[in-house]
């Protein structure tokens, strides 16, 4: 059992979460950057299918200039950790850094498979519902587990700093900025289907997210979380302090006891989750904790 103290570190229970499960979860990390670049490289790549991202803009590169697309992935992975280090510090940057050396590995170990698994370019709506449901898997993998794959998450994480904009409308002004550009340039350059296949893209996007939301434990964008602890203090201290989260203090009584004790509700966004309720359980292994989806919220992000 943790309980806060003046001269503990804050930072305590957020390295306490990360050390647990430790093969488990780079197990799912390893396996998550695996599928991505599966998707990534026998679905949409050989198909121009930009859904987002700096492999999206990969796929760009590579009509308009030639470049490979592991190439330009790599480069790409390499400057944006250099950025966010010196931009958004290592706190910020280190749960990114090993998601970052992963894919473009796999990016490269890869590309070679869509030579052995080919589709009828006819089926495109098969190929980007497979794509999505194989890239969705992996990144909901990654987040399930605190982790980033790193990319244009970094380029979200700058925006939202200085321009005090949400990360999840970053992720989202970004992705369509960079998938509805993809039909200027790829159209330009004479590839097939350009249009067509923004359409598809926004299809795969679309699944992805639903599928990520699943693979974290619901299908919400947010999760209403309430708890009942005797350390009311600690709880809501980490639930403000660490997390950012505004918390509300109800007034709880047992019905066969008739104890009075209070209940803490909070919403937390569902890529908070992992955080939220391990930290809870750090604090107080005997809290009980209730969450549910929360269908719509106004302020969460």
């Amino acid at each position: 059992m943790l309980f806060f103290k003046k001269k503990e570190n804050k930072d305590e229970i957020i390295k306490k979460i990360y050390k647990k499960d430790v093969f488990k979860r780079y197990f799912f990390l390893v396996l998550g950057c695996f599928l991505l670049a599966f998707a990534f490289n026998v679905f949409f790549s050989p198909n121009n299918l930009v859904t987002g991202g700096v492999s999206g803009i990969a796929i760009v590169v590579k009509n308009v200039f030639g470049i490979p697309t592991k190439t330009f992935i790599a480069i790409s992975y390499i400057l944006l950790i250099i950025i966010s280090f010196l931009v958004l510090g290592y706190k910020t940057t280190k749960y990114s850094i090993i998601g970052s050396i992963l894919y473009p590995i796999f990016i490269a170990l890869t590309e070679n498979m869509a030579t052995y698994i080919q589709f009828d370019v006819d089926n495109m709506l098969l190929i980007a519902l497979f794509g999505a449901i194989i890239n969705g898997l992996g990144s909901g993998l990654t987040f399930k587990y605190g982790f980033s794959t790193g990319g244009s998450d970094i380029v979200c994480q700058i925006i939202s700093k200085y321009f005090k904009i949400s990360i999840g409308n970053a992720i989202k002004i970004l992705n369509t900025i960079i998938i509805i550009g993809s039909g200027f340039f790829i159209a330009k350059e004479g590839a097939i289907y350009a249009w067509e296949n923004v359409m598809y893209a926004i299809i795969v996007v679309y699944i992805v997210g639903l599928l990520n939301d699943k693979v974290l434990l619901g299908v919400s964008n947010s999760k209403s979380f309430y708890v009942i602890t005797d350390h009311e203090t600690d709880i809501k201290k980490f639930l403000i302090d660490e997390l950012g989260r505004g918390v509300t203090i109800l007034e709880g009584r047992g019905g066969y006891t008739g104890d009075r004790k209070k209940v803490i509700m909070c919403a937390i966004p569902t890529k908070e989750y992992f955080l939220a309720k391990q930290g809870i359980l750090e604090i107080d292994k005997d809290a009980i904790v209730l969450i549910n989806d929360v269908y719509q919220s106004s302020g969460i992000e």
